[in-house]
């Protein structure tokens, strides 16, 4: 197979190269990085919903939209990028996506072993470490005949600008994916302690890669991949084709790491507006927030509520909400428990 070791090039070419390669038929493996910060959104996202425009337009910051799916991501030189692409007659795109995943990211895995961070793949698209912190994100897509994986070895990462460039509903929700990124989410300089160079990082990661993929042969990007990435610019340039439009979704839904979600749902009761924020990890609501304009009585009976259901599982939601309402004289007019499961569980 090809490889088209590029380092760093201009941030459009970090997305549009791979999506020229199956337009002019081509296989191949690249290894890049954007030379300027960007934030990519998946083929799925309402971008005016999950991504803060204003914020982007503000402090520069460009926003593509590529044909793989997932969520938003702020994406930097900090990041080694893979992008793999085989026809799907390669016996490496054989089988499902699950499969596909397992074939291409076992070896990532392998190579952040051999950086020192101790790391395994983790159905159906992470890598994470011992500890179960995500520490590479990755997609897969079928463009024409062709199947891509892409991902990253995360050198470093800069949580806060992920932060905000992500659309919110309010500081608090902010404040609380900020939090969960840094708990969740980890890099090579958080885990090792130093900012590792180019070639110590994707040395291993090609070794790991031609066990799979078999020999890897250095090539220059062929002239029709960089023609047709140019004639791709304008569609992908496109208002039309950067606010497509997702599925409309009550609330918000921001996926950390596989298992790990910050959620903000509303409900309107009858008694108010309901707002619940909290973080799911698993089966467990790791944290809970919750707000609105309703009444109860006490007034501390939601922080009684609140500390309940902090560390229950899913399961348990339904029969805590219920035991809510069992003692202490608690009322919350016009707000049952079915009101409360409607934010908690969805």
């Amino acid at each position: 197979m090809k490889l088209y070791h590029l380092k760093h090039v201009p941030w459009l070419d970090s997305q549009l190269l791979y999506h020229a390669m199956p337009r002019v038929g081509l296989e191949g493996i690249l290894i890049l990085a954007p030379a300027e910060p960007y934030v990519c959104i998946g083929f799925h996202q309402d971008l005016m919903q999950d991504v803060d425009v204003a914020y982007c337009q503000e402090h520069d910051i460009p926003i593509f939209r590529r044909e793989v799916g997932g969520g938003a991501v702020y994406l930097d030189g900090n990041q080694i990028f893979y992008q793999i692409v085989v026809h799907k007659d390669n016996p490496i795109a054989h089988g499902d996506k699950a499969r596909f995943y397992e074939r291409l990211l076992q070896p990532v895995a392998e190579a952040y072993d051999d950086l020192g961070v101790p790391a395994r793949y983790r159905p159906i698209n992470d890598i994470i470490t011992t500890a179960g912190r995500k520490i590479s994100g990755n997609g897969a897509a079928t463009i024409g005949d062709y199947v891509i994986l892409v991902g990253n070895l995360i050198a470093d990462f800069d949580y806060e600008s992920m932060a905000h460039v992500l659309r919110v509903p309010d500081e608090k929700f902010r404040d609380k994916i900020f939090k969960s990124m840094r708990q969740n989410l980890t890099t090579l300089k958080r885990e090792t302690g130093r900012m590792p160079e180019w070639d110590e990082m994707t040395k291993p990661l090609l070794a790991r890669f031609e066990k799979v993929l078999g020999p890897l042969e250095p090539a220059a990007l062929p002239h029709a991949v960089r023609e047709k990435a140019k004639a791709l610019k304008p569609l992908f340039l496109s208002e039309e084709w950067l606010h497509k439009k997702g599925r409309r979704r009550p609330g918000r839904d921001v996926k950390i790491a596989a298992g790990v979600n910050v959620i903000q749902r509303l409900h309107k009761a009858p008694g108010g507006l309901l707002r619940a924020t909290i973080e799911v990890k698993g089966d467990r609501l790791t944290s809970v927030s919750l707000s609105g304009d309703f009444f109860a009585y006490p007034e501390e009976a939601i922080s009684k509520l609140e500390s309940a259901l902090s560390g229950a599982s899913l399961e348990q939601v339904e029969s805590i909400a219920t035991d809510f309402y069992g003692h202490g004289g608690i009322e919350t007019p016009g707000v049952t428990t079915e009101d409360w499961l409607k934010v908690l569980v969805g």
